[in-house]
């Protein structure tokens, strides 16, 4: 029989997944959450420590990727610190509006011109907002392999062990 917490703790661990791709859910934090509520539930048993400290730590890498991925990224690109900041702000704040395609557009567009008035130099403008741009979908990708391994992991830890 499956009771209610083991069912909420599955069900964040899901949306831990889920959350990676959709907007303004913190994926990675879900699936820290869904794993140590499954885990106060079992009575620290459930999955085992050494498991746990896996899962969790990928779960922590994915928190990681998902607020810092786009601004390493659009810092490779030769993008400031503050037209990193700025960016992150215009293209939350567009997301909002527009979705995620607002997001990707505020980025791209906040990055170029950002750079653009600091140097003046086009190539290297639209080299920073696509550095930032694809950062951004590179860190989504890696945040999505992270959050559904800490849930395969899991159900592997649980049902097998």
């Amino acid at each position: 029989m499956v009771d209610v917490v083991s069912l909420l703790a599955v069900a964040l661990l899901i949306g831990g997944v889920v959350g990676t791709v959709v907007p303004l859910l913190p994926g990675g934090t879900l699936s820290l959450v869904g794993l140590f509520v499954y885990w106060w539930h079992s009575g620290f048993t459930e999955p085992g420590v050494l498991a746990l400290a896996v899962l969790a730590a990928l779960a922590l890498l994915a928190v990681v990727a998902e607020l810092v991925g786009g601004a390493i990224a659009a810092r490779a690109g030769g993008a400031s610190w503050q037209t990193t900041a700025i960016a992150a702000i215009a293209g939350i704040l567009l997301m909002v509006v527009t979705g995620p395609i607002g997001l990707l557009a505020g980025l791209f567009g906040t990055v170029f011109v950002l750079e653009f008035v600091r140097d003046g130099a086009f190539d290297r403008s639209v080299r920073s907002a696509s550095y930032a741009t694809v950062g951004v979908l590179a860190s989504t990708a890696v945040q999505v392999l992270l959050t559904a391994s800490v849930l395969l992991g899991f159900a592997v830890a649980v049902v097998l062990f």
